[in-house]
């Protein structure tokens, strides 16, 4: 596999994602499973499961995110991602083991993610000070993070 098609995946990912964040989901789909067949990447399968998520997909998300793991174990994203959609699902207890994985990952730039969505697997099992540890170590990577200071201040809320 030389440079050319390596470079040429990239081009498609990154079209892909052009296509995916105008809501174009099967044109994004078809883009991605474009880029995955010249050099499959652990990002255009991660990819490919969240245009599947968006589509309600949520089994071939997973499955997706999974091949992603295969081919690169270091990669954070996936783990997270299956986290979410286990969460979406309502699969608390299963989600766990995904986002704890996601933050052990070498490769992996938001690890706010996984401590936002552990924070919103302990609320649903109501354990608020669990939960609130988790948003406040999200906040502490992203300060910014609207979505975890707004469930930080709820879940608080639930402890007092």
């Amino acid at each position: 596999m030389g440079a050319e098609e390596l470079q040429a995946a990239w081009e498609l990912l990154k079209e892909a994602y052009q296509y995916q964040m105008a809501g174009e989901y099967d044109m994004a789909v078809d883009l991605y499973k474009r880029s995955l067949d010249l050099h499959p990447t652990a990002e255009a399968y991660t990819f490919l499961g969240w245009t599947y998520r968006f589509q309600g997909k949520i089994e071939d998300a997973i499955a997706e995110c999974k091949k992603a793991i295969q081919l690169d174990p270091e990669f954070g994203n996936p783990y997270n991602d299956i986290g979410a959609y286990l969460i979406e699902k309502g699969d608390y207890d299963e989600a766990i083991p995904w986002l704890e994985r996601a933050l052990q990952s070498r490769r992996y730039e938001s690890y706010h993610y996984p401590h936002y969505n552990l924070g919103r697997v302990y609320v649903a099992k109501e354990l608020y000070v669990k939960a609130c540890a988790h948003f406040e170590q999200a906040l502490k990577l992203a300060p910014d993070y609207t979505l975890a200071k707004e469930a930080l201040e709820k879940a608080r809320r639930k402890v007092q």
